[in-house]
């Protein structure tokens, strides 16, 4: 994709991800963090394939003169997402539905920050059509833990939903949240639609493809 963006001369956005930053020992993370990240660990594949992919993208950008614009991602929910991605907003809303326990992994202290697609969306059109490189961290810095966000997807869904807890899985960052001072600043973004106003908007679209999908499975 670099050397068709170098062939035709076009805007290239890379959409990163703050699984480039690892299991951060800095908080929040700011773009100039470089990360703590196990190069050899089960999440490697992807933590290292998303670092290698900017180190291209810059290196075509100051070697090739490409015009190049570097987003890393933090977790995004919305309507139109795979019902079983394993993403963890997807999981609970998705088990709620079908009255199954929420799976939270070890303590679920663990935080993340959720942003609606919406906001993602407005950020990466700000993002190409500034002049600006990046990286941009497009987050939203509201935290919650595991358990926060069960509670949050119980109250909207199911308040007599079970939480099943299991074993953590291996190099599962302990902590997640954007420092989104640069976007702010340079592309003049930031998100505004909070979890509990953006998660209603999901569940719905969800409700919706979870009944059309069990009764598909009745009238076979």
């Amino acid at each position: 994709m670099l050397g068709l963006a170098k062939r035709i001369g076009a805007r290239f956005l890379l959409t990163s991800t703050s699984e480039v930053y690892g299991d951060p020992l800095e908080h929040p993370q700011k773009e100039t963090y470089w990360g703590n990240v196990n190069p050899i660990g089960v999440r490697s594949c992807y933590d290292e394939g998303k670092r290698t992919a900017e180190t291209l993208t810059m290196d075509y950008h100051r070697g090739a003169g490409v015009e190049v614009r570097i987003a890393r991602i933090f977790n995004t929910y919305g309507p139109r997402m795979c019902l079983d991605d394993g993403r963890v907003v997807s999981n609970f809303v998705a088990q709620a539905i079908r009255k199954q326990p929420l799976t939270v992994y070890g303590d679920g202290k663990q935080t993340r920050s959720f942003q609606y697609v919406a906001d993602l969306v407005n950020g990466l059109v700000a993002l190409m059509e500034g002049e600006h490189v990046g990286p941009f961290n497009l987050g939203n810095p509201g935290e919650f833990t595991m358990l926060e966000l069960a509670q949050v997807v119980k109250e909207t869904i199911d308040p007599s939903a079970a939480i099943e807890f299991r074993e953590n899985t291996a190099d599962d960052p302990h902590k997640r949240k954007p420092d989104i001072s640069k976007a702010k600043d340079l592309l003049n973004w930031e998100p505004k639609v909070p979890l509990r106003e953006g998660l209603p908007l999901m569940v719905s679209d969800f409700q919706n493809r979870i009944l059309n999908e069990e009764e598909g499975k009745g009238q076979k």
